[in-house]
């Protein structure tokens, strides 16, 4: 189905634009690539909103001492369409690029991809996107590898060519946890990286 209006992702929480695919995941509706994915808790996806805004907030992943804190964010015109991916730390570190046509759910991977291998040492990947921060929270990636990369849906992975080299190497350091933020919410770094992702889909959409 096409989206008419804008609205949110019920899965990996970024916008949904008219013009896109979306499918029903549980009450809500999602990108299609998100809904197709089959793990979001099911005891979470058929909730009506007024039980999710009294659920309690959960808790965080434990952080290793110190861990530098590192927000990641995508973004595309389309699904797919032309991309852009971005990570940024409070004390200037920055990078960002883009891919012509990808998704958002790509993009918000690929941000964490790159933030993980890039940035040594202790880490806390700030992320807007439930569906990444999901994954190692609720440790998805340990059925999808049971399975053979296969969700609970009985479906492949989408983006295993992104997923699995970060699973592996947040698996290997043994020091990295994921933390959510709400998107636009007045988080001055996810501004941040949302603007530098939206820059770079503009750009390898002229380019």
């Amino acid at each position: 189905m096409t989206a008419k209006y804008a609205t949110t992702c019920g899965v990996c929480s970024s916008s949904i634009s008219p013009g896109q695919q979306i499918a029903r995941s549980g009450e809500r509706w999602a990108h299609e690539a998100c809904a197709a994915s089959g793990d979001q808790p099911a005891s979470t996806a058929a909730k009506p909103a007024a039980a999710e805004r009294s659920r309690p907030v959960r808790p965080d992943m434990p952080a290793a001492d110190g861990a530098l804190e590192v927000w990641t964010d995508g973004a595309c015109s389309g699904n797919p369409g032309p991309g852009g991916w971005a990570w940024a730390t409070r004390d200037g570190r920055r990078a960002s690029g883009g891919e012509n046509p990808t998704t958002n759910q790509r993009m918000e991977i690929r941000a964490a991809l790159e933030a993980v291998c890039a940035l040594d040492g202790p880490l806390v990947v700030v992320s807007d996107s439930t569906y990444v921060v999901n994954c190692f929270r609720d440790q998805w990636w340990k059925g999808w590898i049971a399975r053979g990369w296969v969700t609970s849906a009985r479906k492949p992975v989408v983006s295993r060519d992104l997923w699995e080299p970060l699973v592996e190497l947040v698996n290997e350091r043994g020091d990295v946890s994921f933390r959510w933020v709400k998107g636009h919410s007045g988080d001055a770094m996810n501004d941040l990286v949302d603007q530098l992702a939206v820059e770079q889909s503009k750009d390898v959409a002229t380019g």
